[in-house]
């Protein structure tokens, strides 16, 4: 919350400086989607069509129209000559939409996991940039606070906390942790 001449300002007031940077941060990585989504090449456009519409609703009233009549059309029960008394082509083609259809949700989820990796990065990368700088003002407070005799600066812990982290290191550690757990 800011302050205006020791009062607290009210949102009337305009947006914090803080609200500021939510507010580009969020801008920007909806530009940024939008930008992803806009740069899909045509087999992924079209994956993601297919597998948007066999995964909605309407998909499901198609398919049970369709497969509903056709099994109903095939027993007879309409007073029509049966095309497919044994319902072996309605097999048929349930299995090759089947293979279609699973072939293009796994584009799909192959894009998806690409993107979710490129974030996963971007959110390592930030994060190793703030414990970054995190360590250095421990260490800027730490020396201020020696300055100043203050006796929380010879704190053990403080020094532990100045220690840059290696990322590999914590990696080795948590694999390590994992392997005496199994």
């Amino acid at each position: 919350m800011e302050f205006t001449h020791g009062q607290p300002r009210s949102d009337q007031d305009g947006p914090s400086s803080m609200a500021r940077i939510v507010d580009r941060n969020i801008k920007a990585l909806l530009a940024r989607r939008q930008a992803e989504q806009e740069n899909r090449n045509t087999s992924n456009k079209l994956a993601d069509r297919v597998t948007n519409f066999a995964g909605s609703l309407q998909s499901v009233w198609i398919h049970l129209a369709i497969f509903g009549g056709w099994i109903v059309w095939n027993m007879g029960w309409l007073g029509l000559s049966p095309f497919d008394p044994s319902l072996v082509v309605l097999a048929m083609v349930a299995s090759v939409e089947s293979i279609f259809l699973s072939t293009f949700v796994l584009i799909s989820q192959n894009r998806m996991a690409t993107l979710a990796d490129k974030r996963a990065d971007l959110d390592l990368q930030v994060s190793l940039l703030a414990e970054h700088e995190i360590t250095r003002l421990v260490i800027l407070v730490t020396e201020i606070a020696k300055k100043m005799d203050i006796a929380a600066a010879d704190d053990p812990e403080m020094q532990e906390l100045a220690q840059d982290i290696h990322p590999e290191k914590v990696l080795d550690t948590l694999e390590r942790h994992e392997k005496e757990a199994r």
